[in-house]
């Protein structure tokens, strides 16, 4: 089981947040990983840079945007954030736009960043506590429900 506290501290958090765009919401999720230490701003650039150059791929599941990109010298460690946004946007993915919950991953090297990814996948397939996740208002219900 991974240790959500560490992976995503109470500085990884921000909720029901407005946005101009997709860029803007990727800015707020990489904003977050910068402020709980797991990366430097070059790595919200990069993350950016990767929708610009493959397309809105990170769109992996209605509503749901898991921005990341390859590890790099701007990881400093490995964690998440969790945004929330007030009034979702849409990426350009047609089938799950638009998105109203963007997360941001980043891994040091490809074995923690899929570590990361498989703990809070389970929790994102399940329509139960993405329902849950929707309304929780605490950065500490968001991971009770995760672990849950």
């Amino acid at each position: 089981m991974a240790d959500f506290k560490a992976f995503l501290p109470d500085s990884s958090f921000a909720l029901d947040v407005s946005v101009e765009d997709w860029k803007d919401a990727i800015k707020q999720a990489g904003d977050r990983l910068v402020a709980s230490g797991f990366t430097t701003d070059a790595y919200t650039d990069q993350m950016i840079e990767t929708v610009e150059k493959m397309g809105p791929y990170i769109v992996i599941a209605p509503g749901l945007a898991l921005a990341h990109s390859r590890p790099s010298d701007a990881v400093l460690g490995t964690g998440l954030s969790w945004v929330r946004l007030k009034t979702p946007v849409n990426f350009g993915n047609k089938a799950n736009d638009p998105v109203s919950l963007v997360i941001g991953l980043a891994g040091r090297d490809e074995q923690e960043h899929l570590q990361v990814m498989s703990a809070i996948a389970g929790s994102l397939t399940n329509k139960e506590k993405t329902a849950k996740l929707a309304e929780a208002q605490t950065s500490e219900a968001i991971r009770a429900i995760l672990e849950g």
